[in-house]
């Protein structure tokens, strides 16, 4: 069915993850069964993807080859020596904009700015010229006007877009008519990770509800060592990563918390966790005859294959959309994959819908 031709903005430790763990399955075929969600969909195996362009702001990874750039600091993943896969595609500047916060340019160098339309008018270009066809955004939480020049460049680009961070697009409806009236799909808004922090919180407290209990109050806290966590040390940057986590848990509920019952959110950055994820949940709750409960949950994960293990189904998607030429917001495979989607479903609604968009 030939390859799908990629591009991504951010060649940070969430794209190492996962064009390093294409390359440990593709060395290692045998431990396919582990970990892959799909290994199919809509035809498309995950060694289907191929990424022929690539953007950062970082000076280590600027005008270096995409196959280098993954493994540059401040990233932390290392899962393969090297990467056969990859064409030797030089990574393009991007704008800066607000992506770099005042925490992370102590680890990020960015290259001296040149004039934003200059920087727009190359990258069109490039993903032009490489036909790209889907971009990938790994953007840091909060860079809100960056993911509408990217969502905007891929408009003018003809290419559809998978956003990953927790600026809304494709649930906000001003974009999605831009998308659908452009003939792009794209899949948003904030990646929900394979077994991460939000998707155990929203299947415990859809289970606690479902099963005649009522909640009374919960929280879920988050601490990491990459730069994700770092970048979210500055606390005016996690708004809408805050609405995210927390209405993708309100959604499953038959009757919403108040505001000041419910508190899910990233809390602090611990340098030596590096990549390791540990999450803290906690629901109370009464149960029958009004007796007091409540359920604590500690999970510890790798963030980025959290990340990987779900944007290489949601590329795929993606792709089957512009086969079929299907525009807008992927309802089904959104809700399936991401945190804040145009519209909320139960997992195993939403699963079902992307079944059967893929099929």
């Amino acid at each position: 069915m030939g390859k799908i031709k990629c591009a991504v903005v951010g060649v940070g430790n969430c794209f190492a993850g996962l064009v390093q763990g294409i390359e440990y399955y593709k060395k290692n075929p045998e431990q396919q069964v582990i970990g892959v969600m799909s290994p199919e969909v809509g035809g498309y195996s995950i060694h289907d993807l191929d990424f022929v362009a690539g953007f950062d702001v970082d000076s280590k990874k600027v005008n270096k080859p995409l196959s280098e750039a993954v493994y540059a600091k401040p990233n932390k993943v290392k899962w393969v020596e090297s990467l056969s896969t990859m064409n030797d595609v030089n990574v393009l500047q991007s704008p800066q904009l607000d992506g770099v916060g005042s925490y992370v340019e102590k680890v990020v160098t960015p290259v001296p700015e040149k004039p934003i339309e200059e920087l727009k008018e190359a990258i069109v270009k490039e993903l032009k010229e490489k036909n790209v066809e889907i971009l990938v955004s790994y953007l840091p939480v909060g860079s809100d006007n960056a993911t509408k020049f990217w969502a905007q460049v891929c408009l003018d680009s003809n290419v559809a877009f998978v956003n990953c961070m927790p600026s809304f697009i494709a649930s906000v409806p001003e974009w999605a008519k831009k998308f659908e009236d452009a003939g792009l799909p794209i899949i948003g808004d904030d990646i929900k990770g394979q077994v991460g922090a939000t998707i155990v919180h929203r299947t415990m407290a859809k289970l606690a509800d479902r099963r005649g209990t009522k909640i009374e109050k919960t929280y879920q806290i988050n601490v990491g060592g990459n730069t994700d966590f770092l970048c979210m040390k500055e606390q005016d940057r996690l708004t809408s990563k805050r609405i995210s986590k927390t209405e993708s848990v309100q959604s499953q509920l038959n009757q919403r918390l108040p505001d000041d019952q419910i508190y899910v959110g990233p809390s602090d950055f611990i340098p030596f966790l590096g990549n390791t994820k540990l999450m803290f949940m906690r629901i109370e709750g009464k149960m029958w005859a009004n007796i007091p409960y409540n359920m604590e949950v500690r999970l510890e994960v790798d963030d980025k294959a959290n990340s990987a293990g779900i944007v290489i189904d949601a590329i795929r998607y993606c792709k089957i959309a512009l086969d079929k030429k299907i525009a807008g917001p992927l309802i089904g495979p959104s809700a399936w994959l991401m945190k804040h989607p145009p519209k909320q479903f139960s997992d195993d609604e939403a699963q079902r819908m992307a079944k059967e968009f893929a099929e």
